[in-house]
């Protein structure tokens, strides 16, 4: 054979041996990826080719699926009260992705989860029929939440201290996930991201600000458990006015006539006194503070519920002064209200912290189930000697002090008001929160936390047990009475 022949004829070879490699690489190892990709109209129009699944509030769906026209996409999704639901559905969108339980569990919800297939589907590719998503949102509570917050930025989320369980998620201002469910809402979603109040950030879970005095719950547990003090009926060590070592700003209370001095744990929570909670601190020193404050769920970058929340913080290395300010949930010390439910709720349930969580079970078409989370895992925060004398000072503040405004009928309420600072040397509107519990005759029981960003209200009319307190209490009545 002609030598040129035969060099063209092996190089042709090794060509087609290449192409054959490649076609193999991409087939065996890069199948699987190409076919995942966000970027593949194939996986869009598989996954809008039929009706999703539910999710579920109480037995009922408040997601669902309907038809379209003159599209590849068969079905587009739709929202029941999407607006009053968005906080826990998040949105599923043709163009802008998925969000929230929607993204969390969008193979379940499409049908494309391995679990759904049985073994003649596995084999076939067939795609199986999609499951559903049970929630533990109680109706009652989320609607409560969500009318009492109203026009306001803000955001309340409620939990059954006892399993964990989340009845109530509400982020205000909303917004309805329908309406930028399909292809051709791009306006809609240029309008949503430019709207300052930033309707699409999940504030229960993701707007982690200064939680004011409602951490001084925190700090009173903390005093408690290393035994400065054994009983919230004793004298603290507290002047006042009080100013820190190593700076010579004073450390004032917001009421100037609070007897405050040497105040009890339960006096100084119910006047809400700064220089209690401030000398607490440095006394206790930062790290036991904090010691404490990562027990309750601070420093937490992986808390999922199953969403994940943004982590709540307490800070390291901090001076005096900074750790003074830390102990009445300033400096740098933030919070969502997901983590001040949190506190409230292990405090209610004799100072053990249930997981959270707003879904109790997934489960496939027929019903049967894939994942459930009844039995969510619990921890001891505080003991319970602890937790019942921090309780005992929650409902002296409800029924005597600073947040009358939760006060319910015939109803055991504990809670904490703060007024959290805002902008250089105070300039901004202050934050006001609210965080509480309430326990029925039955010994049902409730735990609540509210975070007013922004009422639109004058800074003089703005107050945890003026704004934050009532909406806690509407979504705590809710809860015992459902």
């Amino acid at each position: 054979m002609n030598k040129t022949i035969r060099n063209a004829a092996v190089f042709s070879l090794l060509l087609v041996l290449a192409l054959l490699v490649r076609a193999t690489w991409v087939q065996a190892y890069e199948g699987t990826a190409l076919a995942d990709n966000d970027k593949n109209r194939r996986k869009i129009i598989a996954r809008y080719g039929q009706p999703l699944g539910d999710i579920v509030v109480a037995g009922s769906p408040v997601t669902g699926s309907k038809r379209t026209t003159g599209s590849d996409l068969a079905y587009q999704r739709s929202y029941a009260d999407g607006p009053l639901y968005a906080a826990v559905t998040g949105y599923s969108s043709q163009a802008y992705g998925t969000t929230q339980l929607e993204g969390i569990y969008d193979k379940v919800l499409d049908g494309t989860d391995t679990r759904l297939k049985n073994p003649v589907d596995a084999l076939t590719g067939k795609q199986q029929q999609p499951g559903d998503v049970l929630t533990t949102i109680d109706p009652a509570v989320q609607k409560a939440g969500y009318e009492a917050l109203g026009d306001t930025k803000g955001a309340a989320v409620a939990i059954d201290p006892e399993t964990g369980e989340i009845l109530g998620m509400v982020s205000t201002p909303s917004y309805d996930p329908s309406a930028i469910a399909g292809t051709t809402d791009g306006e809609a979603w240029k309008k949503l991201l430019a709207d300052p109040d930033k309707p699409l950030v999940n504030r229960a879970l993701r707007q982690p600000l200064p939680p004011g005095s409602t951490f001084k719950l925190v700090v009173a547990a903390a005093a408690l458990e290393d035994g400065l003090y054994g009983s919230v009926d004793d004298k603290t060590d507290s002047p006042d006015p009080y100013t820190p070592p190593g700076t010579t700003r004073v450390l004032e209370n917001e009421n100037k006539s609070a007897p405050c001095e040497n105040a009890t744990l339960r006096t100084a929570l119910q006047y809400s006194c700064n220089n209690v909670f401030g000398k607490l601190a440095v006394d206790l020193g930062e790290d036991k503070v904090r010691a404490m404050a990562e027990k309750f769920g601070f420093n937490n970058s992986e808390l999922d519920v199953p969403v994940r929340a943004y982590a709540s913080v307490y800070p390291k290395d901090m001076d005096k002064p900074s750790t003074a300010y830390s102990g009445i949930g300033q400096f740098d010390v933030t919070a969502t209200p997901l983590q001040m439910a949190m506190v409230s709720a292990a405090i209610a349930n004799d100072g053990v912290m249930a997981s959270p969580h707003m879904v109790s079970k997934v489960v496939d078409a027929d019903g049967n189930t894939l994942n459930s989370y009844e039995d969510g895992a619990s921890q001891r925060i505080v003991s319970a000697s602890t937790a019942e004398q921090l309780r005992s000072a929650m409902v002296t503040v409800v029924d005597k002090g600073t947040g009358s405004n939760a006060q319910i009928d015939g109803v055991e309420v504990g809670g904490k008001t703060g007024t959290a600072q805002h902008g250089e040397n105070n300039s901004k509107t202050p934050y006001a929160w609210f965080t509480s519990y309430a326990t029925s005759d039955s010994g049902k029981q409730v735990a609540v936390a509210v975070m007013i960003e922004d009422s639109g209200a004058a800074r003089s009319e703005v107050s945890g047990n003026g704004l934050a307190a009532p909406i806690a209490k509407k979504m705590m009545a809710a809860a015992l009475k459902s």
